[in-house]
């Protein structure tokens, strides 16, 4: 499915925490009254739904949904809207058609919502192919982990995949965290499948589960879009290979001459052009460098709009042209680091997080005056950014 505004996005593994929080902050006992689980319904994983929450601008989502409802440490275990929590997910499931799938212990849940859960995961596993929401209820990494040990019988030489059949994940397709959205403004995994989320991405939001809602959801999939997945460095891809110190002698030269000839130059060896397809790309941006000059803001953005439009065809890069566009000229109209962190990141995709250290050199060069300092500047903006994206 092809997105409108943003690239296309699987993620297939994602993780919300946690309800319980918001219900603490309400002064809510449990899972009692309209509580987090009601709130939160916005965020259910269909495909439907995840497309409205994009604006029509869609995701692959082929996905499992983790919430956490309550931690195996929590101080809280009353008994308090259970029943009602659970019922309430009953209905659900089986509207929306997905696997429900609960991560914890049973047997030290109230027993009508321990028989409940098992019902609702025997009636829903035949959806096992398309979405699985996973609910962690009385959940604790560690004592998940000790569970499946205790249930191998022979424990000589166990393999990873071996033992990941007896975690509470087993048999879903896509056990294993890609995204994890942690909420209520802390920084931990308060101990939410170690296993499984050796190579998750992490994303820190300040509210409360049910408190974020869908337009929060597509800041933290696009957020996540932008993010190049090494998993250990088996990511053999090389996306650049651009000389840092050259790149930055280039620009200084059309710095201080601003002509088609040097742009062009310069535009080849960032972004690994032809000379041909440099030549066109680089009369986009030399044209718009000048529509900077003159505050022609609009025609600098239709010039930078064809300059990029140029690179996703001819680069591979995952970016929108007049959204990119955009976001340059918003810059050049206030040079600071927050706007060139956004356009960095909305570039050569990674977060805004990731694009910190590479913003601040760019700001540092753009208002340095010693010629010397400022390529100074521009190298080790140059050199971090190929260290990031290369």
């Amino acid at each position: 499915m092809v997105a409108a505004g943003i690239p296309t996005v699987f993620v297939p593994g994602l993780i919300l925490a946690s309800i319980l929080g918001w219900n603490w902050q309400q002064g809510l006992k449990g899972l009692e009254g309209e509580g987090g689980y009601r709130k939160s319904q916005s965020l259910f994983p269909t495909e439907a739904k995840v497309t409205q929450v994009l604006d029509g601008d869609t995701i692959e989502v082929n996905d499992n949904l983790t919430v956490r409802m309550l931690g195996i440490d929590s101080p809280d275990r009353g008994k308090a809207g259970w029943k009602e929590a659970t019922e309430y997910l009953a209905d659900l499931v089986d509207d929306e058609k997905v696997r429900l799938v609960h991560l914890g212990r049973k047997d030290r849940l109230p027993k009508d919502v321990a028989e409940l859960m098992t019902r609702l995961e025997m009636d829903t596993k035949k959806y096992n192919e398309s979405h699985v929401f996973n609910i962690a209820m009385d959940y604790g990494g560690h004592d998940e982990i000790i569970r499946a040990i205790n249930k191998i019988e022979n424990k000589n030489a166990v393999t990873a995949k071996e033992f990941e059949q007896y975690l509470d994940t087993r048999d879903q397709p896509y056990p294993n965290v890609d995204l994890f959205i942690r909420t209520s403004g802390e920084q931990r995994t308060s101990g939410l499948l170690p296993w499984q989320m050796d190579y998750a991405e992490y994303y820190f939001e300040p509210d409360h589960l049910p408190d974020f809602g869908p337009e929060k959801l597509k800041n933290a999939i696009l957020d996540f879009s932008r993010r190049r997945r090494r998993f250990g460095g088996n990511d053999a891809v090389e996306h650049f290979k651009f000389d840092p110190k050259l790149v930055a002698r280039l620009e200084m030269d059309f710095r201080r001459d601003l002509t088609a000839e040097k742009v062009a130059k310069y535009v080849r060896e960032q972004y690994g052009m032809t000379k041909e397809l440099a030549k066109e790309a680089g009369g986009h941006l030399v044209r718009a460098l000048r529509n900077r000059e003159e505050r022609e803001w609009v025609a600098a953005k239709d010039n930078l709009s064809q300059l990029y439009e140029i690179v996703r065809k001819n680069v591979g890069l995952a970016l929108e042209p007049e959204v990119l566009a955009n976001i340059e000229v918003k810059f050049w109209r206030d040079r600071n680091e927050e706007n060139m962190k956004e356009l960095l990141a909305e570039k050569f995709r990674f977060s805004t997080f990731q694009a910190a250290k590479s913003a601040h050199l760019a700001v540092m060069a753009e208002g340095e005056a010693d010629p010397k300092k400022q390529k100074g500047y521009l190298e080790m903006f140059y050199k971090a950014l190929k260290e990031r994206v290369a």
